[in-house]
């Protein structure tokens, strides 16, 4: 039993780490290719701020058509979102990865609380879309 256990701590382990690592090398090459396309961005001082950057109006992209369209284009912008995004659900791909593994060990209570957790998690996504 104590082996399953390990086994289960080195798979979300793995998870955390590998969603992390992924989404920082895309993060990178989004900041690379987006400063290589607009220097402006790099300057401290200008009109550029992080308000402006966010808001609704900014060229970054919004929705997912848009997030698509800008990484085909190989904008930075839209490959930033995209790292951002896999950052976003490592966490939930983490508690998926737990819902198996506690399936595997036998272990019911623990599944379906993690199950409960993962549904919670899915409702704050479309509540927030909301």
């Amino acid at each position: 039993m104590d082996e399953k256990i390990r086994m289960t701590e080195v798979t979300i382990s793995l998870v955390l780490r590998i969603g992390v690592g992924i989404s920082v090398l895309i993060f990178i090459t989004g900041l690379i290719l987006m400063f290589v396309h607009h220097s402006q961005y790099a300057s401290i001082s200008g009109s550029f701020s992080f308000h402006s950057l966010t808001f609704r109006t900014s060229p970054f992209p919004h929705s997912f058509s848009g997030l698509w369209t800008s990484i085909s284009k190989g904008q930075g912008r839209g490959i930033i979102v995209l790292g951002t995004m896999i950052l976003i659900l490592t966490p939930v791909i983490r508690v998926a990865v737990a819902i198996v593994s506690f399936s595997i060990e036998k272990d019911p209570a623990m599944t379906i609380v993690t199950i409960y957790v993962l549904l919670l998690l899915i409702l704050s996504f479309v509540l927030a879309g909301a």
